[in-house]
This record gives structure tokens, C-alpha cells and sequence, in this order.
């Protein structure tokens, strides 16, 4: 038996399924809680087929308050959205509850306001039995006054991050498996921070540097957005190919602001996110045909749609994120499940991944929970290339390690105590203790 030693390195997460949760690819649509004349009602559990992540939207402030979190379902019991939430569950789809919204201001202003917001985002979680949260603050709840990307200076900016951290833990802790964290930022939030970094300008790059390693999907929402720059200096007029290509790369390769440079994240954590139809938002809809061309240009399967030039193509792109599901079903835009069908048109049958634990373990770790060290044995008897993702119930990855040799030992020191995960081949078990 072999056996390698290993110092702890900290990486960010380097691969598009390091989280078995997630669906890939990715088709996200939001889910309105309420009718609408002009995009009704649907019950949940009728959303179209080709979603496999919902947003339900919102989770909102109690009245009288900026934090103190409720979801109420509008047009159904609690009972009957529960059992719809599982019937999507149990057919492999993901359910997330989303926070915020336009019209639904957040902020948290102190450690008693951040507890309060943890506190009732957890109820919430456990009692609907949602997969993960959707973080879309919009307005006033997240803003710039100083401080930097990686030393945010804001209170309710210093406290989201550690409510979202806390929210995380707990859901662990009463889950045994990682709650799945998209976030939803409008343009001006994440672009924004390359003309001007205060107020709403890049006011989200600092939440989503913190919680990087804990970041399933980033869609930005391309739409209501004007212009904005690309990496490359040029401006940009959303509702075209060049718009999508070059705000999907700049969030993907990064970007310098006047908080500092912000640090790209890897395409598989990013999703194109735009209207379904153009009653949807106030402005950015883009047509099917221009929308496949803009997102096969930077997966690498078409020519280039417009004057952008890619520094490189994508092919691990995660997916598509509409607002929303409703509209999408309306026929008084375009079609029909328009948005739905050019996704599938775009990445072709979707495959989604198997629950980590359904697995057979390939893999024993001793001891788990770990304290300063841990060992990982290589049970598999051939020599086939393995690479293991080792990380915590944050979805923060702690080491990577290519191992060739069967019936191998790794040993790691300098752990924290806690509780470690492991992703191998892109498949993916709870490290067995024993």
C-alpha cells in the first residue's frame, strides 16, 4: 500500500460538479407565489418539465420590518405546496426558495437583525423542505459606502455574508448534505463595479467573493440593465449577442474596480439569465435565435455572433435562468415555452446528477468527523485516473489530489474539526466513517 502525505492547500472550486445537487445542465426558472393577469397562476408541480432548478419567489420581510423573514403561499395551502414541492423533488427537480425580490427591501443592520433573518430563513427551509436559497436583493439591500471587495466595510454587507454562512451550517447540521446557494444580482450590482464601485455599483461582488467557495449559480440578471462595460473596454447594450457574451466572460475571466479586482468564477457556476418574453421585464428581452447564438458562441459551438471576441470558449457553461416560469408559459409573447425549448435546443438532453450517498463508496475516511487529521483509503482494486475533491459542508473545497494507484492512502493534517465530504470523478459519497 501506498501511501501520500499532503499539506492542506485552500482552492476555490475548479469544476462544474463538485456539488451533487445541482443539475447539469441547468434550466432555472422563477416561480411566481401570486396571479398575474397577464402570466397566471401555475401550480408548481405543472411547471414545465425542462426546469429542473425553481425559484419560488419571494421569500419577503414580515410587515414592520427589513428582516424577519416569511413565505406565505399565496393561492394554494401549506400542505398542498409542500407535497408539490416533493412531487418536483422526488422527480429529481430542485427547489429553492428565493429571498428578496424588486419590491421586497432586506437589510441587516446589526447581529440582532442578522440572527433574526437566520432564524426565520431556517423555519422556512425545514418547514417546506426547500433545496437551497436564491439570493436576489435588489435596491436598497445591498449597497457601497467602503471598504473593498475582499474587506467589505458595510454592516448589512458584513452581515448578509455571515447570515448566509450561519444558514448554511444549520441546514447541515439538520440535513447532513449541503444547502444549495444560487444568487441573482441585476447588472448593475456585479458590471456596474467596472465604471464605478459605491451605492449599487458592484455592491455585490464583495457577498459573492466571500461565498465563492459556497456558490452553486451565479445568473446575473441581463435585462433592465441599459448598457454596461465588457472587459475589453467596449460598452455593451443589453437585448444583444455581444451583450451576453461579453457580461457572461467578464464575470467568468473577472475584472478590475475601484474596490479592487474582482476574481472570476468558473463557468460551471454561471447561468445566462434573461426574460422569457418582453412583457417580462422592462427592457433586455432577446430573441431566441440571437440568444443561441450568443451562448453556442461561448460554449464553443458556433461562429461569432457580433463584434465581441471571446478570450476563450466555455463548454462547461452551467445553463440558462429566466424570469420567469410564468411568463414563459404565456402564449401572447412568442410561443409557448419558448425560453424552455430554445435551452433544450441549445444543450441538448439534459443529465442530471445522482445524490452523492446513492453511490457505492469507493472510499473510506478515518476518522469523520476529523480533528487536525484525516485519512482517505482507496478501496477501488484498478488503476483507473482519480481525482478527489475533498470538502467541508460549506461546499468549500479543501484540497484537490489526482491519485493513479488502487488500494492507496491519503492522509491529510492541519484539518479543522468538522465533518468532510468527497467528490471523485465527478461522482460523489459522504466519506464513510468507520
Amino acid at each position: 500500500m501506498t501511501k501520500v502525505k499532503l499539506l492542506l492547500t485552500l482552492l476555490s472550486i475548479v469544476t462544474s460538479n463538485l456539488i451533487a445537487q445541482i443539475p447539469n445542465p441547468a434550466l432555472i426558472g422563477y416561480w411566481h407565489n401570486w396571479n398575474d393577469a397577464a402570466a397566471p397562476y401555475i401550480p408548481l408541480d405543472q411547471v414545465d418539465s425542462r426546469y429542473n432548478i425553481i425559484d419560488v419567489s419571494f421569500a419577503v420581510p414580515a410587515a414592520g420590518t427589513d428582516y424577519q423573514m416569511e413565505f406565505i403561499p399565496d393561492q394554494v395551502s401549506p400542505a398542498t405546496l409542500i407535497s408539490q414541492i416533493q412531487t418536483l423533488q422526488n422527480q429529481g427537480k430542485k427547489v429553492i426558495i428565493s429571498i428578496g425580490g424588486a419590491t421586497a427591501p432586506i437589510s441587516l443592520d446589526n447581529i440582532t437583525e442578522r440572527n433574526a433573518f437566520v432564524l426565520s430563513m431556517g423555519v422556512i427551509l425545514d418547514n417546506y423542505g426547500f433545496d437551497g436559497i436564491d439570493i436576489d436583493f435588489e435596491g436598497s439591500s445591498v449597497s457601497v459606502t467602503g471598504g473593498t471587495i475582499s474587506a467589505p466595510a458595510d454592516a448589512k454587507i458584513i452581515h448578509l455574508i455571515d447570515a448566509i454562512k450561519l444558514i448554511m451550517q444549520n441546514y447541515f447540521a439538520s440535513h447532513s448534505k449541503k444547502l444549495i446557494l444560487t444568487m441573482a444580482p441585476e447588472t448593475a450590482f456585479v458590471h456596474g463595479g467596472m465604471s464605478a464601485y459605491g451605492g449599487i455599483w458592484g455592491a455585490y461582488l464583495p457577498v459573492i467573493d466571500a461565498l465563492r467557495d459556497s456558490l452553486d449559480i451565479l445568473h446575473v440578471q441581463l435585462y433592465n440593465s441599459g448598457s454596461m462595460y465588457g472587459i475589453n473596454g467596449n460598452v455593451y447594450t443589453q437585448g444583444t449577442a455581444d451583450f451576453i457574451v461579453a457580461m457572461t466572460e467578464a464575470v467568468i475571466q473577472g475584472f478590475n474596480t475601484g474596490g479592487g479586482a474582482f476574481a472570476g468564477l468558473p463557468a460551471s457556476k454561471i447561468a445566462v439569465g434573461l426574460p422569457a418574453c418582453p412583457s417580462a421585464a422592462g427592457g433586455g428581452f432577446t430573441d431566441t435565435s440571437t440568444v443561441k447564438s450568443a451562448i453556442d458562441y461561448l460554449r464553443g459551438n458556433g461562429p461569432q455572433p457580433g463584434s465581441y471576441t471571446l478570450l476563450q470558449s466555455y463548454p462547461d457553461l452551467r445553463g440558462m435562468m429566466t424570469w420567469s416560469v410564468n411568463w414563459d408559459a404565456v402564449n401572447t409573447c412568442s410561443g409557448t415555452y419558448e425560453y424552455a425549448e430554445n435551452f433544450e435546443n441549445i444543450f441538448g438532453i439534459q443529465t442530471n446528477l445522482t445524490e452523492m450517498d446513492e453511490y457505492t463508496p469507493s472510499f473510506q475516511m478515518h476518522p469523520n468527523p476529523a480533528s487536525d487529521f484525516i485519512q482517505i483509503i482507496n478501496n477501488r482494486s484498478t488503476d483507473d485516473y482519480q481525482t478527489l475533491y475533498i470538502y467541508n459542508s460549506l461546499g468549500e473545497v479543501l484540497l484537490t489530489s489526482k491519485l493513479t494507484n488502487s488500494n492507496s492512502t491519503i492522509e491529510i493534517s492541519q484539518l479543522p474539526d468538522g465533518i468532510y465530504f468527497l467528490n471523485y470523478n465527478n461522482h460523489f459519497q459522504k466519506l464513510v466513517k468507520y
